[in-house]
């Protein structure tokens, strides 16, 4: 059997990194079993729906190397959804309600108060075709139940085990909305039996809706595909994501300077065993990525380990892939230069300050002009890859400096910075002239 998943983002906001988990763990198990990987958009409610959000999604998650081998838009299938309701409807599945918002909560609140719980009570099966006229005459416009089995339903999940759901503990659930609006469920079912979706993978907050949804497939006739349930994602404290950071944004995390591997590898690696190391690739992320890794307590979001992979991730990248961003930057001042800065970069963005440092202006901080002074008066002629070594030297042994009194006033004098690249690779791109401009304590 070829593998197929999918994932199926409303276009009515931002992706972030909750949804992104879930598009990122259905792409690496896809791809690490050689199968394909559908992008729905869930547009069906066109109000809210917009083609900026829709054209959002697609780019965050190119961005992120998630590439699509399929994508369909769920608001140009309203004719199959139809079809299916009217399946439904004919099978006696599918009933019309005319109960209001505020009925339903009136009855709840009573079934509660007798210590029951509050399930749909399944009043609308009973209504006569004079009592459904008498509600149409009053202007109200059904909603449509779909009329639960009442067993249980067992799967064998991916992530979770064996689980089961009783769906005689559940209301029936609303598939239509009054105002003709399909709710999530019927689409996603629908779709899934007509494009041959294989494995379902989404958070645990939804298993009791798949008793219900493979209810739904097996009335529809259509093969129930495997589930998944990954435990959700939790802050660094175990407690739930505050709304900033569950809301952030691939694209705010893009502006910010996060690479997109280090964005992959911490997603796909968090709550698993595999070290929470940079890959190579989201291919190799997908190669290995296995269910029977996933542990099943939350998995913790913590942006001190997204800051380490993602410098992880620059301290390893090659000057020609990174050579068009510094371009971009105005700092590409060639391979030696991209080799000194890289171990001391967090974000790209920080070489901006590195190549200012060897370019100029800098203002030299001296401390003690005597010491300057006699450092100069020993500076080699020719500033090459050797040359901090044997000036150091001989500063040390004019001055009698050593350690970091040797070091900083040397680093601070021509960096203006207390900390930074490591300066004997630093000192040829800096260049002698600039140096002895420095060293006197003269901006440049």
């Amino acid at each position: 059997m070829s593998v197929k998943v999918r994932f199926a983002p409303s276009p009515t906001g931002k992706l972030h990194v909750g949804n992104v988990r879930t598009a990122l763990v259905n792409w690496m198990f896809a791809k690490g079993l050689g199968g394909s990987f559908v992008l729905r958009i869930d547009d069906t409610d066109l109000a809210r729906s917009t083609a900026e959000f829709e054209q959002g999604i697609e780019d965050d998650l190119t961005w992120l190397g998630l590439l699509w081998d399929e994508r369909h838009n769920q608001s140009k299938r309203f004719d199959r959804y139809e079809a299916a309701a009217e399946k439904l409807k004919a099978d006696g599945r599918l009933y019309p309600c005319y109960e209001t918002a505020e009925e339903l909560d009136r009855r709840r609140k009573v079934q509660l108060s007798r210590g029951l719980p509050p399930v749909y009570d399944r009043a609308a099966l009973s209504l006569t075709d004079a009592e459904k006229a008498a509600f149409e005459a009053e202007g109200r416009k059904p909603h449509w139940r779909f009329k639960l089995d009442g067993k249980r339903v067992a799967w064998e999940d991916l992530a979770r085990g064996h689980a089961e759901v009783d769906t005689a503990s559940m209301s029936d659930p609303v598939l239509i909305r009054e105002d003709g609006l399909f709710l999530y469920t019927l689409p996603s079912v629908v779709d899934d039996i007509d494009m041959a979706v294989t494995h379902v993978i989404r958070g645990e907050d939804h298993v009791t809706n798949t008793g219900a949804q493979i209810e739904i497939f097996e009335a529809l006739g259509g093969p129930v595909p495997d589930f998944a349930h990954m435990p959700l994602l939790v802050g660094a404290d175990g407690a739930a994501l505050s709304k900033r950071l569950g809301s952030l944004s691939i694209s705010e995390m893009r502006d910010q300077g996060y690479e997109p591997i280090a964005i992959t590898s911490h997603l796909g690696r968090i709550g698993t065993s595999d070290p929470l190391e940079v890959a190579e690739s989201v291919q190799a992320l997908g190669a290995g990525f296995a269910f029977s890794k996933m542990g099943r307590s939350p998995a913790r979001y913590d942006t001190a380990d997204l800051d380490r992979l993602n410098a992880q991730a620059l301290h390893a990248m090659d000057y020609a892939v990174v050579q068009p961003r510094l371009a971009a930057l105005d700092c590409d001042l060639g391979a030696a230069f991209w080799d000194a800065v890289r171990p001391n970069l967090n974000k790209l963005a920080d070489v901006v300050e590195m190549a200012r440092i060897v370019r100029g202006p800098v203002t030299p901080v001296i401390e003690d002009a005597a010491f300057a002074q006699a450092a100069l008066a020993v500076l080699p002629e020719t500033i090459d890859a050797g040359a901090w070594g044997v000036w150091t030297e001989a500063v040390k042994a004019a001055t009698g400096a050593k350690g970091k009194a040797l070091f900083m006033p040397l680093r601070l004098a021509l960096t203006g910075q207390p900390h930074g690249p490591d300066m004997a690779a630093m000192a040829p791109l800096i260049g002698r002239e600039a140096m002895v401009r420095r060293l006197k304590g003269e901006a440049g």
